[in-house]
């Protein structure tokens, strides 16, 4: 498996690739991979003759220090789960913070269209600044032809999509469907903080998910927030930070039901200092 920790080398061989009519997908990820990058990985292999996986641990998206401190690194195991896909047809890029920054660690300010202030963009002070900053670099670095990224992140898939449309980037965005553990719990990396307690707690966050969709059928977004809203204020170890309805186009939060739009529900929860999002389609 190659393995680059510069993007001189792998620009190079990404040219090499090209010229030999190559098709090229890209999974961008920050390490520490689990079942659901597995699965957005062998989505591009079907589509592409090479994929090319970034394991890098972005600085400029955290808002929260101590969370970055704290996210987990594991290169060496992640190099193990991507050979068992495939040793022959992943390009691994893990590059350091200066290969990609240089003596300039910051962010770019972005705009898309209103999608940043929405959600996390509320709760997460220039977070979509920092992912489009370094999706932005990671694209121009691989050029590759398409890219795929996980709907747990929704919104981060609608501003990349937002992103590639207003730059003019040459890569199609393919959004695939959240990847979760047996019981409900959407895979994250930081499922492997969870302490015990916190992790058999945690596919609560799913099981209200599924219950708000089937109350959305009959009652007003309104009552159903509050009634998600109840159902963790009773809860012993899980704190609600958010939960949302929004229509999915702009990620505004839905005042009043139109047959006309599409919905989805969003949820950001505290299980101790773990910070878990998830989402789900209402209509």
């Amino acid at each position: 498996m190659r393995i680059f920790k510069n993007k001189t080398d792998l620009i190079a061989y990404v040219d090499a690739l090209k010229s030999d009519n190559k098709t090229l997908g890209f999974v961008p990820t920050m390490g520490a991979l689990h079942q659901g990058h597995a699965s957005l990985i062998r989505k591009g292999l079907q589509q592409n003759d090479v994929v090319v996986v970034s394991i890098f641990v972005n600085p400029t998206q955290f808002d929260n220090k101590d969370d970055l401190i704290k996210y987990p690194r594991t290169l060496d195991s992640d190099v193990e789960l991507l050979k068992e896909i495939s040793e022959d047809n992943i390009i691994v890029y893990a590059p350091t913070v200066d290969d990609i920054y240089g003596n300039d660690v910051k962010s770019t300010p972005f705009v898309y269209d209103g999608l940043e202030h929405e959600m996390e963009g509320k709760f997460r002070t220039g977070h979509f600044d920092g992912v489009g900053t370094i999706v932005k670099r990671l694209f121009e670095i691989v050029r590759p032809d398409k890219a795929y990224f996980g709907e747990k992140d929704f919104q981060q898939l609608m501003i990349i999509k937002k992103l590639v449309e207003k730059h003019r980037i040459p890569v199609e965005v393919i959004g695939c469907e959240i990847h979760r553990a047996k019981d409900g719990l959407a895979m994250s990396s930081r499922n492997t903080r969870l302490q015990p307690d916190y992790r058999k707690a945690a596919p609560f966050i799913y099981k209200t998910l599924k219950t708000a969709k089937v109350k959305f059928g009959t009652k007003s977004a309104t009552s159903v927030s509050e009634w998600v809203e109840n159902q963790f204020a009773e809860h012993d170890l899980l704190d609600l930070e958010y939960f949302i309805i929004a229509d999915v186009d702009t990620l505004k939060t839905v005042k009043r039901k139109s047959n006309k739009k599409t919905y989805r529900a969003f949820i950001a929860v505290y299980a101790d200092d773990i910070r878990l999002i998830d989402n789900i389609a209402l209509n």
